[in-house]
């Protein structure tokens, strides 16, 4: 089996070297960094990454908490966290909160309880128990997708510009009964596409209408009760606008029970792209939000927390795409 003196042979460096290259421990030259890499390749030379953490108190790993089963936008936060975190050289653990904040305490704990450097959370709706529990643990944290606070590392993409654009590009086609199908209550993000809501509403010189806003919960199913309760009311709207894609697939769920055509008998925008909106047809106009870029950032947040424990708190926002399909009722 190789060592780590065999590899700084075969690269012609120094035992140390290998070992900062190994743990990133400090900066190596690109072409030294890329000759110990070759090394360890052709001797297949295998970091004992547990006899590092005895010495180190680091075991090169980072938990992450997010509700992936449930949602599939945080599939993609799954896949960009775990290429950053393996390109940085960390092994990541994965555990479901369930979007429950007595859950996500027992997920948070047995991260902990695996000895993570770190972790990176989507918190929940109701989330003072975790932030109480993470400040006990004292674990480096960044918040990914919902925001907490500014005094913790966090990062999102951009909500209420985006949400108002939907609405005035549907108000540009002519609809003036809108509606909204919200996402959980007490979620950052809920509140700030709520707002853009309201905003395009009033940058197309509409009314807002409470009743045209109705929480779907995050979820296909809530979503799907809450389009059949719009589409019931004595004057419904002509045109539907979803928070997330969860709640897209809900309601489009609805709509062919209730079997009314898009845009032909209601029109329809969403928040949240996924690889397969425009292989419905029609194909769905829709906010795209940068989920590997959101992945990246929160990686390097944390890594950044990591190297340098007392730096001051960082909030990044990310910028949306507006990606235009034909469901809101014009050309794509």
């Amino acid at each position: 089996m190789a060592t780590m003196a065999d590899v700084a042979r075969h690269a012609g460096v120094s035992v140390a070297t290998v070992s900062h290259v190994l743990n990133a421990t400090r900066p190596v030259r690109p072409a030294t960094r890329d000759a110990v890499r070759a090394a360890i390749e052709e001797l297949g030379y295998t970091h004992n990454t547990l006899a590092r953490s005895l010495v180190t108190s680091r075991t090169k790993s980072i938990g992450l908490a997010v509700s992936a089963a449930s949602n599939p936008y945080f599939t993609e936060i799954f896949q960009g966290v775990e290429a950053s975190a393996l390109q940085a050289g960390y092994s990541l653990l994965v555990a479901d909160p369930h979007d429950d904040p007595e859950h996500e305490l027992k997920t948070v704990r047995l991260l902990h309880e695996r000895r993570v450097d770190g972790m990176i959370v989507a918190p929940s709706a109701a989330p003072g128990a975790l932030l109480d529990q993470l400040a006990h643990m004292k674990v480096p944290t960044v918040f990914l997708d919902r925001l907490v606070g500014d005094s913790y590392d966090q990062v999102c993409a951009e909500n209420e510009a985006p949400t108002a654009q939907l609405v005035t590009h549907l108000a540009e086609q002519g609809h003036t009964r809108i509606a909204l199908i919200a996402g959980t209550p007490g979620l950052s993000t809920t509140t700030e596409r709520v707002a853009g809501y309201r905003t395009g509403l009033d940058e197309a010189g509409l009314p807002y209408r409470p009743e045209l806003v109705v929480d779907g919960n995050s979820q296909a199913s809530g979503a799907e009760r809450a389009t059949h309760h719009l589409l019931g009311l004595c004057d419904p709207p002509t045109a539907l606008v979803t928070a997330n894609n969860a709640m897209t697939i809900g309601t489009l769920r609805a709509l062919r029970a209730l079997s009314l055509a898009v845009p032909g008998d209601i029109a329809l925008a969403c928040f949240d792209d996924f690889s397969w909106a425009d292989l419905f047809e029609p194909r769905l106009t829709a906010v795209a939000q940068p989920s590997r870029d959101i992945a990246a950032a929160a990686v390097g947040l944390l890594l950044d927390r990591l190297a340098d424990p007392g730096r001051a708190p960082r909030t990044l926002r990310l910028p949306c795409a507006f990606v235009h399909r034909s469901s809101c009722g014009c050309t794509g």
